[in-house]
């Protein structure tokens, strides 16, 4: 490690708003077959998105172990203080894109380890190879006195060990042909910032009636190969990353087992749709999530140009999600024919998995007919498994059309069933002009509406508790006049 006192701080190439040091102020003591370097140092209010903190790592290490602290002084109401990430790159470099990632814990970790055997959860287990290894911080909030830092970095010394092949879920399950199937799109475990095993989070998706699942991590692919055993026949365990920018998160659902997209950048730096076909190529979609969360960097501000779908619901109902709904339904209107998603984004308990649920109609239960199924809408939201819904729309001549379809010809009769909501529910059939029929769930909970082509460009269902907070709500049925 270079130990002279100088702080020179280069723009980093890679993206903007971040900095490396080029020469930190250390202090090294070594034990036995082990050497450890304290990195002291400060960042003020305004810091770069991401501090890189090289480290020397010589031939013959077997494991890299990092411990971080940081200061966190009183500020004023309404003042953000100080909270700062920590991730790791190896020697291959810190280049957008991500060639060297070997792990990132964002504040939910004030230490970790990496060798070739084994590593923390949130890093990837590898060989500890010589080179320049960087400590990436992301000071994320910083208080108006700055943020003081302290890193110790713990090199030992020894037989490097053997990597262990990683064991991926499989891409299909036995499923029951073509069907609904309910399914959880957003989950953390301990791979990231939850405090869920992959074990308890397959015991309560089993629990809350669920048919697939995805594993999204913050910024990390860690918990990809940490299913083994969980999958059966009957839960599809896909893979994903939450890729949690300082402008907002998107999901990268369902991405080829072990792909890694990067999540270094803001909306101004123009990158965004680079990483956006990276999902597309490891076969993913790109789903904006929670974009109207109003936590520090959760706001979604990249546009909509490559969603393939749009998180309108996550977790219980808010008014953020009331936002999101009425922010889709306005893209709709235009014309823009994006599909909404639901998923509970737990973390811990009580945050239930399973609340909200996407329904997939989907040909099997296997990741290329679930993601054909949610690219092309044809699913739908619900609080919990006990609630049921049929939603979809016939014309004159025997022409039909489920959630998702286009309905052929002027007139149209809207059919809504729906079983297992709450008493005293009611149900909505809303239109490119806003909700055109609201009524109380009849005894039966059935209900029909007329309209046409003319009238109402779609039509999607909505069903809701008194008070407001959603039960259900349905993509749309696409009324296409003459068009076939």
């Amino acid at each position: 490690m270079d130990r002279r006192n100088v702080l020179k701080l280069t723009a980093f190439a890679g993206a903007t708003g971040a900095l490396t040091l080029g020469g930190v102020t250390s202090a090294r003591s070594a034990t036995g077959a082990a050497e450890t370097h304290r990195i002291t140092g400060r960042l003020p209010a305004g810091a770069p998105d991401y501090v890189y903190l090289p480290v020397e790592v010589p031939r013959g290490v077997r494991e890299i172990a990092v411990s971080y602290t940081y200061d966190r002084p009183a500020v004023p109401a309404g003042v953000h203080g100080n909270a700062c990430d920590i991730g790791i790159f190896d020697e291959r470099g810190t280049g957008l894109g991500g060639a060297g990632f070997r792990g990132w814990s964002g504040g939910a970790r004030t230490e970790f380890s990496i060798g070739a055997e084994r590593a923390t959860p949130g890093y990837l287990a590898g060989p500890v190879r010589p080179g320049t290894w960087h400590i990436v911080l992301g000071p994320y909030t910083v208080a108006p006195q700055g943020l003081a830092y302290e890193v110790t970095v713990t090199l030992r010394y020894g037989p490097a060990g053997t990597a262990p092949a990683p064991v991926f879920p499989p891409q299909r399950a036995r499923g029951r042909g073509r069907a609904w199937y309910r399914g959880d799109g957003h989950l953390h475990s301990v791979h990231s910032d939850g405090l869920r095993t992959p074990a308890e989070i397959a015991a309560a998706a089993r629990a809350a009636g669920l048919d697939w699942i995805v594993t999204t991590e913050h910024n990390t692919t860690s918990g990809h190969g940490a299913w083994d055993g969980l999958w059966g026949d009957d839960l599809l365990v896909l893979t994903g990353e939450e890729i949690t920018t300082r402008n907002g998160h998107v999901l990268a659902l369902a991405t080829d087992p072990g792909t890694f997209v990067d999540w270094r950048y803001r909306a101004r730096d123009g990158v965004f749709p680079r990483f956006a076909r990276a999902v597309h190529r490891a076969g993913g979609l790109v789903v904006p999530a929670h974009p109207f969360a109003t936590c520090p960097a959760c706001n979604w501000k990249f546009g909509f140009d490559e969603a393939d779908a749009v998180e309108v619901w996550n977790g219980p109902w808010t008014p953020d999600d009331e936002t999101a709904v009425a922010a889709w339904d306005a893209l709709l209107a235009t014309g823009r024919r994006l599909p909404a998603m639901g998923n509970s984004d737990a973390h811990r308990e009580p945050q239930a998995v399973g609340l909200p649920q996407t329904v997939v109609l989907a040909d099997d239960l296997s990741r290329p007919a679930l993601l054909s199924a949610l690219r092309a809408g044809r699913s739908w939201i619900a609080e919990s498994s006990s609630v049921h819904l049929s939603f979809g729309a016939t014309g004159p001549q025997g022409a039909h059309a489920d959630i998702g379809g286009h309905l052929p010809g002027e007139e149209a009769v809207i059919h809504l069933a729906v079983d297992g909501v709450p008493a005293d529910s009611t149900a909505s059939l809303i239109t490119d002009q806003g909700p055109m029929l609201t009524v109380p769930v009849p005894p039966d909970g059935r209900m029909e509406w007329q309209t046409s082509a003319s009238r109402a460009a779609y039509v999607r269902a909505e069903v809701r508790r008194p008070g407001g907070a959603m039960v259900a709500l349905t993509n749309p049925v696409f009324l296409d006049g003459g068009r076939s």
